[in-house]
């Protein structure tokens, strides 16, 4: 008979890491690029309004000079 010897069983054991730290920081810059787009909209809105209402403005007051004008017509007329 042949002499031999027995290897112990031997386990391995494979971990996986990482993977999760890369998907998390383009979630970020998602979010981050949302954010800003969203702040950009939102002050172009508020500067849109913002002339609209002093156009508006404008717009009555020289409604308001022309009617002012044509009262003292009328009253430079009737004398």
């Amino acid at each position: 008979m042949a002499d031999y010897q027995e290897r112990p069983a031997t386990t391995t054991v494979i971990e996986k890491r990482g993977g999760g730290g890369t998907t998390i920081a383009i979630l970020l810059l998602v979010v981050v690029v949302a954010i800003a787009a969203f702040f950009l909209i939102s002050s172009q809105t508020r500067k849109d309004s913002a002339v609209e209402g002093a156009a508006s403005q404008v717009g009555q007051a020289a409604s308001d000079v022309g009617d002012a004008a044509k009262d003292a017509a009328g009253s430079v007329k009737e004398q």
